[in-house]
C-alpha cells in the first residue's frame, strides 16, 4: 500500500513497485488529481490520513506499507492542517499498519530533518539536530513525524526511514516547491538568486531507494536518498540552458530578499493565493543544504544519476504537458 501516490514521489514509487511486479494498492483522497495513476494498474482505496477507519481498510492484507504522503508546502495559512496530516496522520497510519500485521513499513521523511554541520560540509544521518533547529512548519512537522516513526520502531514496529533530498523529474503535477523552482527558471521567471545550494536527486532514484530500503534497510534506521550537491546558481544555469532562457545574473543578499518574502506572505493572506517566496524559504537558504548519501550507498546499494538528467527529464515533461506554453 502506498500513500501519496497521486503526488510526485509517491507516484514515482508506485510506478517502480508496479514495474517490479508488486500488487499495489493506493490511498486516494476525494478530489485528488489522479493523472499520475492513469497508466498504472493499481487498486484505489478512498481515504485520508486523518481518517483512521480508511487507513485500516487501506492496509488490510498488505505485506508492506510505503508512507510517502505529506503536506509539502513552505508556507501555509493554517499550519494546523499540516501538523494533522504530517504528524497525526503518520502516527495513525503506523498504528493501523502495526495492528494489521504489516511486515515492513518504509516511511518517507525528508532531509529537512537532517542536521547541517556548523563548520560546513554535507549533513549525514548522525549530524546532531533538534526541533529547535527546524525552520518553519514544514520542517517542524516532518521532524515530529519522524520522531513518531523512530518511537514506533523502538516499540517493535518494523519501520525503516528514508530521507529524500530535493527530488526533480517528470510528473510533478502540482508542482512541489522544488519543481516550482525548476519551472520558474524554465519560464524565465527567476531574474535573481541568493547564495545557497541544494542536493538534487532524480525522483526515480528516490523511488528505487524506497524499494532498496524495504529489502535491505535496518528497522529504526534513517537513510538519506540524495544525489548531487549543487549551488543554486548552477542549478538555475542548467535549467535555463535546457529551456532556452537567459540565466539570472543578479545575486541578492539574504537581507534584501527577506523583506520581499514578508511582503509576499502578507499579500498571500489578503488574496488567499499561495506565494512563491516565503520567509521560511529565505531563512533556510542562509545555509547550503548539502547532504551525503554514503550510508544508503553502502548499506542499501543505492545509486543516483547526475542531476543534469533530472533537469532534462523535468524540463521535457513540463514542456510536453504545456507548463512552458
Amino acid at each position: 500500500m502506498v500513500t501519496g501516490a497521486t503526488g510526485f514521489v509517491g507516484a514515482a514509487l508506485a510506478r517502480t513497485l508496479c514495474a517490479a511486479g508488486w500488487q499495489v494498492r493506493v490511498l486516494v483522497r476525494a478530489g485528488s488529481d489522479r493523472r499520475n495513476l492513469r497508466a498504472l494498474t493499481v487498486e484505489t482505496v478512498p481515504g485520508d490520513l486523518t481518517d483512521a477507519p480508511s487507513l485500516e481498510r487501506a492496509v488490510e492484507r498488505c505485506d508492506a506499507v510505503f508512507h510517502a504522503a505529506a503536506d509539502y508546502r513552505l508556507w501555509v495559512p493554517d499550519p494546523e492542517q499540516m501538523y494533522r496530516a504530517n504528524v497525526e496522520g503518520t502516527q495513525k497510519l503506523l498504528e493501523a499498519a502495526h495492528r494489521g500485521g504489516v511486515q515492513r513499513i518504509v516511511y518517507t521523511s525528508s532531509v529537512a530533518t537532517i542536521g547541517l554541520p556548523a563548520e560546513g560540509g554535507p549533513g549525514t544521518e548522525t549530524t546532531p539536530v533538534s526541533l529547535a533547529d527546524m525552520v518553519g512548519h514544514y520542517k517542524r512537522s516532518k521532524f515530529l513525524a519522524e520522531q513518531k516513526a523512530l518511537e514506533a520502531a523502538a516499540g517493535g514496529v518494523p519501520v525503516v526511514i528514508v530521507n529524500p533530498a530535493a527530488p526533480v523529474g517528470p510528473r510533478d503535477i502540482k508542482p512541489t516547491p522544488t519543481g516550482r523552482m525548476v519551472l520558474d527558471a524554465a519560464l524565465g521567471r527567476t531574474p535573481a538568486y541568493v547564495d545557497t545550494g541544494l542536493n538534487v536527486v532524480h525522483v526515480d532514484d528516490v523511488a528505487s531507494g524506497h524499494l532498496l530500503a524495504f529489502h535491505h534497510g535496518r528497522v529504526g534506521e534513517r537513510y538519506i536518498l540524495g544525489g548531487q550537491n549543487l549551488p543554486l546558481r548552477d542549478i538555475l544555469l542548467e535549467v535555463t540552458a535546457l529551456a532556452g532562457r537567459s540565466p539570472p545574473r543578479l545575486r541578492l543578499p539574504h537581507g534584501v530578499v527577506l523583506p520581499i518574502a514578508y511582503a509576499a506572505q502578507c499579500l498571500a493572506r489578503l488574496t488567499g493565493k499561495p506565494t512563491r517566496i516565503s520567509v521560511d524559504s529565505v531563512r533556510m537558504a542562509r545555509k547550503r543544504m548539502y547532504f551525503s548519501s554514503d550510508k544508503a550507498v553502502g548499506e542499501l546499494g543505492y545509486r543516483f544519476r547526475p542531476a543534469r538528467l533530472a533537469f532534462e527529464d523535468a524540463v521535457r515533461w513540463f514542456r510536453e504537458e504545456g507548463y512552458l506554453s
